[in-house]
């Protein structure tokens, strides 16, 4: 009767959904169980302890808990206050500083400890969790969790060593709900059939993502990109239907602006070296800006940002060039941490900016090593809406349709410059390589004619595009 009680209240505080979900492994359900939701009803979170607490009772030789991120840490707080056993607790990503801990808590090497976890359906969140507490002396071999959603969970979990303790199958709690008239008996028909139709195994753990983001379009990835920058640079790319962006380098602020006006209809972007002009004059500044909104495109200012905080604010900020003021993408560097990216983001100048942080090069014998392109993608993703994309070679992040990946380094003509420049084609860098948005510098300002040069590689590397969304 308590079960059953219990599965009435996750019912009426909505904790219970009927209708079309995606789950975490990328299949729809018919029943989705949104748990997060037991926080804001302290009530049914204590019913909940109570019952995991007399479950965890019939377990032998528990030493700690450890609540897996981050929905199943309240639950698991909750627990150990009811049962007196200790927890600890896992991060996502350590810290990078402090202790710069993964696992955060007291415990001793070989302690046992038990997965706490809302809902199971393949299991993976659990053999995360296990993953990096293995890897810090404690013993992992059971979990107990609310629901199993009895999709395969449970063997998957077995076969890697871990007994999974459960209070509800699906199938009870749907049969609950039944019983007090809460929901038809089609409901569990269609749930019989789902179930019989949706069995996982171990190979879900080696799944491709459920997102491939060249397979989207750019105005459906502009609706999920968390920076405002790179949500109007896709609508730009998808209005314009174009991803070229043009490398000015030059020297001269005329051929500059010349060079702005006549290839602007053709490009999603205008990328600079501000400090390479002989003759920079702030005067430049309005009709640049004036150029690119009548043309629609956007200011990226490859800066490359990379020193201690106060100096970076102080660089986009301030000096002759005042990059903040009218650049609404610039580029920089991880190297040194979060210092740089919270100085940028702290800096005065534009209400909204965007960064592309520099994750691989084109350039030959660099230094940027696998470890470190691994750490620069993962200090991105705890900057959402500060991060436009990432400058790189390859399709690094493939799951992540909301950034954009810059890649540089496109000529028809040449292989590699004298100074280690390496250059690829068009369809090589967007279908091949994974770029959204593609530089070209070299050979559109250096062509006879710029302006049909920039057509040409407009329509080659949108021609790339489709090709790759179509595939």
């Amino acid at each position: 009767m308590s079960l059953k009680d219990f599965s009435i209240q996750l019912y009426k505080i909505g904790a219970i959904k009927f209708g079309q979900f995606k789950t975490k492994v990328g299949i729809m359900t018919p029943v989705y169980c949104d748990l997060r939701v037991i926080v804001s009803y302290p009530e049914v979170m204590k019913r909940l302890a109570d019952l995991l607490a007399a479950q965890i009772k019939t377990l032998n030789n528990i030493d700690v808990l450890c609540g897996v991120p981050y929905t199943a840490l309240p639950i698991a707080t909750a627990v150990s206050l009811e049962t007196g056993l200790p927890m600890v607790m896992r991060r996502k990503e350590a810290k990078d500083y402090g202790t710069k801990k993964l696992i955060e808590g007291v415990f001793k090497d070989g302690d046992k400890c038990l997965i706490v976890e809302d809902v199971v359906t393949s299991g993976s969140s659990i053999l995360e969790t296990v993953r990096d507490l293995q890897n810090e002396g404690l013993k992992c071999k059971e979990a107990i969790v609310l629901l199993n959603r009895e999709q395969g969970g449970f063997k998957i979990l077995e076969s890697k060593g871990i007994k999974m303790h459960s209070l509800l199958k699906l199938t009870e709690l749907i049969d609950y709900l039944i019983e007090a008239n809460l929901i038809s008996k089609d409901e569990r028909e269609k749930l019989d059939k789902y179930l019989a139709e949706n069995q996982l195994n171990e190979s879900i753990l080696n799944k491709a993502p459920a997102v491939d983001r060249l397979k989207l379009s750019f105005e459906s990835r502009s609706k999920q990109a968390k920076n405002p920058i790179a949500s109007k640079l896709f609508q730009i790319m998808a209005t314009k239907k174009t991803n070229l962006c043009l490398a000015v380098d030059v020297t001269d602020s005329a051929i500059l602006l010349n060079l702005a006006e006549q290839v602007g209809p053709y490009i999603c972007a205008l990328k600079t070296h501000i400090d390479i002009l002989e003759d920079f004059h702030e005067n430049l500044i309005a009709p640049l800006k004036e150029i690119a909104e009548r043309h629609d495109f956007v200011l990226f200012e490859d800066r490359k940002f990379a020193d201690i905080g106060n100096t970076v604010q102080q660089q986009y900020s301030k000096g002759i060039y005042k990059i903040g003021t009218w650049a609404s993408l610039v580029t920089a560097h991880s190297l040194m941490g979060k210092g740089v990216l919270d100085a940028l983001k702290g800096a005065p100048g534009l209400p909204e900016r965007g960064i592309f942080l520099l994750a691989e090069t084109s350039a030959s014998n660099s230094l940027i090593t696998e470890q470190y392109t691994k750490a620069t993608l993962k200090l991105a993703s705890e900057y959402p809406d500060l991060i436009a994309g990432i400058v790189c070679q390859n399709p690094l992040f493939l799951d992540q349709p909301g950034l954009i990946q810059l890649t540089p380094g496109v000529k028809i003509e040449e292989k590699k410059d004298s100074l280690g420049q390496q250059y690829n084609s068009p369809e090589a860098v967007v279908v091949g390589q994974g770029a959204d948005v593609a530089v070209v510098g070299r050979g559109i300002i250096e062509a006879k004619d710029p302006v049909v040069a920039a057509k040409m590689y407009r329509d080659l590397l949108w021609q790339a595009v489709s090709k790759r969304v179509e595939a």
